[in-house]
């Protein structure tokens, strides 16, 4: 199988910044009756209402994840260190470290390690792995974390469906305060899977159904890939992971997708497998999934993965869920500690910031600083929920404006979606060819894009249907066209980062005492950015509906008890789906390609996509490159700026809703005196597209010029 391998610089060997003794923060003895509360991690489903009794005392509950501290000065040479990284001017540029380097001068004093596994220890667990980056992997039944943490957990009834979970926020020694962030998990609910199936074709007037669907081919073309392909460019050498919570339905339909749509015959050194990965150290916490409800992500991800990159080595890395712990969790942390490690991950998977809780959002943030110290550069899917991610798959907003907690650390590439205008506009012969080529390709060039959106709350999908509000007893959503059809919460996600750290005093809604990741220094000065003080979701964008405007990919998935379809005939009959987790692992492929060009790695690729942004997009927007001219943009743009649209949600209640009131439905808005849409595209860098979509010949070529 092909690989990049880490290979690690004496430089970063020797560095004296590596010596560095951790200070101690256990100071006083642990006194089990002096406690503090750690707050906001209770999950709102753990009410009265769903209480079904406590679990049974003997309940095991396996890999539950505690994250370590580390003293503020070690937090600030560790953001220093990995600036560095990626400045050129600093010796420490593209200096990569191992994940025991990184425990060594970031971790816990091995005083500290040693009270805080005695106290678990103590209280009757089990310790599995202790990972160098700030994670202890134990385990230990349901009472043992009743007396440890201050927590019962309870059978839940939830819409009719079994849960466990805490009623209440775990407690710890306060002597331990210093030195342990928190619990990621205690209660059974999964993070949620960014795919969503095709729907049928949104029609007006007398408009036609006919879709034009994506594959891997359309791919190259709307976005560049193929000259690069052309130069040899493909993957070769690199390796991609996919992080996930099951294996494939059928190792056969990556075989066919890339058989039937030309890959396999012109980028015959790909390979694809599915592995467990096991921790350096300590009892091996990863068991392999089988092939679970998420099989469907699972074959996306790796499909079109090799689709951006199709040279490359396709990696599923995938663990067992266990009672508290996503599965998924556990095999990133068994990666980024590993012997061997990938050069590009992405992720399709996420939750709300106020829902995740402060300590998960920290376990991912702790996680993605180990993998960008490594070298690793990390994509994840914005979320397919609009502004509003505490909604998944709901039919209106009620929780307000939150952002997805895997995705808003200021380590990752949030990757979010678009969808094409050429139905809108009534332009689709100008892009799509009337014949397919023998790949099954019809896209004819760049297509125009506007930000992803299925609902009612959409200015461009009322407008069509002759309404000029979306909101109100006049407006769209409340018609009965609007809702029967377009309540729905499906749009490319983005927003501020609002609840990575702190509580919210209601469940799932941004307030209390939460706090977004301050905006990192590379993001801050892009024109369109806002001067909100916290990180901005998304990075960059790429396709992601699900067929709302006749558009949507195309997926080798025959597991037909899972909304799979068998992969015989024209692939117009296959499976189909859209959503941020495709676009995720395609942006994914494309790093793979950078790397290769560049033959190296890149670690937070961020540093260099938005130097690039402000070199194209300068003080005021680049004419030249609005998505809006479609096959007339210019020929040196690297990004598409995306300028026409919104991901608006119809919303009810009282959170950054306008427009409602009894049973009307309202629009999601940053403003209760107005309508301010939450959120439309702009020039420059939006929240509802990022910096825009991208050119990937552009962006390749000229990578190195960002800095």
């Amino acid at each position: 199988m092909n690989r990049m391998w880490l290979r690690f610089s004496l430089a970063a060997l020797i560095s004296g910044a590596l010596a560095v003794q951790a200070q101690d923060l256990i100071t006083q003895p642990v006194d089990n009756a002096i406690r503090v509360t750690l707050l906001g991690n209770t999950r709102p489903e753990a009410t009265a209402a769903n209480d079904r009794g406590p679990v049974a005392d003997n309940l095991e509950l396996d890999d539950v994840q505690l994250v370590l501290g580390r003293s503020r000065a070690q937090q600030a040479a560790l953001e220093e260190f990995l600036a560095n990284l990626e400045n050129p001017r600093s010796p420490d540029y593209h200096q990569w470290i191992t994940a025991a380097q990184f425990g060594q001068k970031f971790g816990l004093s091995a005083q500290d390690l040693k009270a805080v596994t005695g106290w678990l220890e103590s209280k009757g667990f089990t310790i599995n792995v202790v990972y160098p980056h700030g994670v202890i992997d134990f385990s230990g039944t349901a009472a043992e974390v009743r007396s440890a943490f201050g927590t019962t957990i309870h059978n839940l009834n939830v819409n009719g469906e079994p849960h466990i979970a805490n009623m209440s926020d775990p407690s710890i020694p306060a002597a331990l305060a210093q030195a342990v962030k928190g619990v990621v998990s205690l209660h059974d609910f999964r993070p949620h899977s960014y795919a969503k199936p095709a729907t049928p074709a949104y029609t007006y007037g007398s408009g036609s159904s006919t879709a034009w669907d994506l594959v891997p081919q359309d791919v190259a073309t709307i976005y560049n890939l193929t000259p690069l392909f052309t130069a040899g460019y493909s993957g070769k050498g690199q390796s991609i992971v996919l992080i996930e919570d099951t294996y494939l339905y059928s190792l056969g339909d990556w075989t066919t997708f890339r058989k039937e749509f030309g890959l396999a015959r012109l980028y015959p050194f790909a390979t694809l497998t599915q592995e467990s990965p096991a921790p350096a150290t300590g009892t091996n916490n990863c068991t392999a999934p089988g092939t679970t409800t998420d099989d469907g992500e699972a074959t996306i991800d790796v499909e079109y993965a090799s689709a951006a990159a199709p040279n490359a080595a396709i990696i599923l890395a995938a663990c067992s869920n266990t009672r508290t712990t996503f599965g998924g969790l556990i095999a990133l942390n068994n990666l980024l500690n590993g012997s061997t490690l990938p050069s590009v991950v992405s992720i399709s998977y996420g939750e709300a910031e106020a829902l995740n809780g402060a300590t998960a959002n920290g376990m991912y943030n702790t996680a993605y600083e180990l993998a960008v110290s490594e070298g690793v550069s990390v994509f994840v899917s914005t979320g397919d929920e609009g502004a509003a991610s505490a909604d998944a798959d709901a039919k209106y907003a009620t929780h307000g404006i939150g952002v997805n907690g895997f995705g808003s650390t200021p380590y990752n590439v949030a990757v979010g979606g678009t969808d094409f205008s050429d139905t809108y506009s009534g332009d689709n012969s100008t892009y799509w060819s009337s014949t397919d080529s023998s790949n099954y390709g019809s896209a004819l060039s760049y297509i125009p894009e506007i930000p992803w959106n299925d609902s009612c709350a959409s200015q461009l999908i009322a407008g069509k249907e002759g309404y000029t509000l979306t909101y109100g007893s006049s407006g769209f959503c409340n018609s009965s066209t609007g809702k029967a059809d377009f309540l729905t919460t499906s749009a490319g996600s983005g927003g501020p980062s609002g609840c990575a750290i702190g509580a919210p005093s209601t469940s799932g809604v941004v307030g209390g005492s939460c706090a977004g990741y301050a905006k990192p220094s590379w993001q801050a000065g892009l024109v369109g950015n806002p001067g909100d003080g916290v990180r901005d979701l998304p990075d960059v964008s790429l396709f992601a509906s699900n067929g709302i405007w006749n558009h949507y990919y195309i997926v080798c998935f025959s597991d037909t008890s899972n909304q799979g379809e068998p992969c015989t005939g024209a692939p117009s009959g296959w499976a189909g789906f859209g959503g941020t987790s495709v676009s995720s692992p395609i942006m994914a492929g494309i790093q793979a390609i950078v790397n290769q060009y560049t033959n190296q790695r890149w670690g937070n690729p961020n540093t260099v996509l938005y130097q690039l942004a402000k070199n194209e997009y300068g003080g005021s927007g680049n004419a030249a490159c609005n998505s809006n001219l479609g096959n007339g943009v210019s020929s040196s743009c690297i990004f598409y700026d995306v300028t026409m649209g919104d991901m608006d949600l119809p919303c009810r209640g009282s959170h950054n809703c306008y427009g409602t009131s009894g049973t009307l439905y309202g629009a999601l808005s940053t403003s209760t005196a107005s309508l301010a849409a939450a959120y439309a595209a702009g020039t420059g860098w939006d929240f509802a597209t990022g910096i825009g979509s991208i050119n990937a010949y552009n962006l390749v070529t000229q990578w190195t010029t960002g800095n």
